[in-house]
């Protein structure tokens, strides 16, 4: 038996059963004790996984930083305190159809500070901008794209998810990663504001809004920029870790919804509960993913991997090229947190052995390669079909979009998202310039 075909099996078996619609986790643990049996592995390997679990998984203090940051999110969501700041910043920058716009953005951007949770930020976005986005006189699909990728910023604003998960996978401190999302994330927002402003040329003057007091907006925005700067800071200055500021950010969260008369025990425990669901479900598919990246490596698929990259060339550029061309591919049909857990493993030490000329090497470099595997991660949310923000959006706006309409929208933003992808490949210092 040829040695590629093991691999090869394990890897077609695992996307067919993740694309059928079985639960991540059972089709990764699944496969990997499969083929523990028909390989020539011992079935003390077995033994080996419960190990491997444990140390990566079970006893990581770095990954309870993951359900904090999503109880702070969902507070601030269901309490109503998020949509509270949403309308605020409308009033604040909503005197123009450009102004309407941006004001899109900037909310996005505080949704993806204070929360990081892309669902959330979609749907609320899609509730309460769509309206003012089509009284502003911008299209159907300009409406939809904006919408979508302004809350596809919460997978990579710090504090995010996908960073702490990413940082865990290639053994980098998630401050670090924190501070080299912070230049991307600045960069897209800049270029989505410079295309809706040049998309809304032409577009009539808005109706004069009531424009809150200054010490209005003040309270309204205050305390959740004051949260996100206290939970931001203390990780990027070294006051807290990740693990102390999650928590931080989730007292913070009760705190502000008591000043704003918005705690109630429901509030809390349907926040709580939400939580519980949603970090079971990522804790389960780490848990998969740990057993089948070791058996895929046992089988040799590591090997097999790295000269299928390297048969395309063995140039560091080339290289990273194609894994790079290969995650955003896969992100058509999975999902990121599949992509970062089955390939990181594996693409992580060919991408680390590399010389890219730049100055790049050990730390630096494997937080550049991860950053850009975040940014590239990020457009997966918004490419059809399987756009986990597309799904979001066409629930939320009900009649007022088409799919048609949605994929569309999404299109230039896909675009601006892989032109930044190349800036940042061409520049790293816009990454580790950030960085410690």
């Amino acid at each position: 038996m040829s040695e590629s075909v093991l691999p090869l099996a394990m890897a077609a078996l695992t996307l067919a059963g993740i694309l059928a619609g079985y639960r991540v986790g059972m089709v990764l643990a699944g496969s990997a004790a499969l083929f523990i049996l028909v390989s020539d592995l011992p079935t003390a390997f077995f033994n080996l996984l419960v190990s491997r679990i444990y140390a990566n998984v079970l006893s990581n203090w770095l990954l309870v930083a993951i359900p904090m940051f999503i109880l702070m999110g969902l507070i601030l969501e269901i309490s109503g305190v998020a949509e509270r700041s949403l309308r605020a910043a409308q009033r604040a920058l909503g005197g123009s159809a450009a102004g309407m716009g941006v004001s899109v953005l900037v909310i996005g951007v505080l949704l993806a500070a204070s929360s990081g949770i892309v669902g959330a930020s979609v749907v609320l976005l899609a509730l309460l901008a769509l309206p003012r986005l089509e009284e502003a006189g911008y299209d159907k699909p300009t409406s939809a794209g904006l919408v979508a990728a302004s809350g596809t910023l919460a997978i990579l604003i710090p504090p995010s998810v996908m960073l702490i998960v990413l940082g865990d996978q290639l053994q980098t401190p998630v401050p670090d990663m924190f501070a080299g999302a912070m230049g991307p994330g600045l960069i897209l927002v800049v270029i989505y504001a410079l295309y809706v402003a040049w998309r809304a040329r032409g577009l009539p003057a808005m109706p004069k809004v009531e424009r809150a007091s200054p010490w209005g907006l003040l309270f309204d925005l205050g305390p959740l920029l004051a949260l996100v700067i206290a939970v931001l800071g203390s990780i990027i200055a070294g006051i807290a870790t990740p693990t102390e500021a999650s928590g931080l950010g989730a007292f913070g969260a009760v705190a502000i919804t008591v000043l704003y008369g918005r705690f109630s025990i429901e509030m809390l425990m349907d926040a709580a509960k939400k939580t519980v669901v949603t970090t079971a479900v990522v804790l389960f598919v780490m848990i998969g993913a740990t057993c089948f990246s070791a058996v895929f490596k046992g089988v040799g698929g590591d090997d097999l991997v790295e000269a299928g990259i390297m048969a395309f060339g063995s140039g560091p550029y080339t290289v990273l090229a194609v894994v790079m061309a290969a995650i955003f591919l896969l992100g058509f049909v999975l999902d990121w947190l599949e992509i970062t857990l089955i390939l990181m493993p594996i693409f992580a030490p060919i991408v680390a052995g590399l010389d890219f000329g730049n100055g790049l090497a050990g730390h630096d470099l494997l937080i550049w390669f991860g950053v850009l595997v975040a940014v590239n991660l990020q457009t997966s949310f918004l490419t059809p079909p399987f756009g986990f923000s597309l799904f979001y959006l066409r629930g939320a706006a009900g009649d007022r979009l088409t799919t048609p309409q949605i994929y569309q929208g999404v299109a230039p933003f896909i675009a601006l998202q892989v032109g930044v992808l190349v800036l940042l490949i061409l520049f790293p210092w816009l990454i580790t310039g950030f960085t410690s």
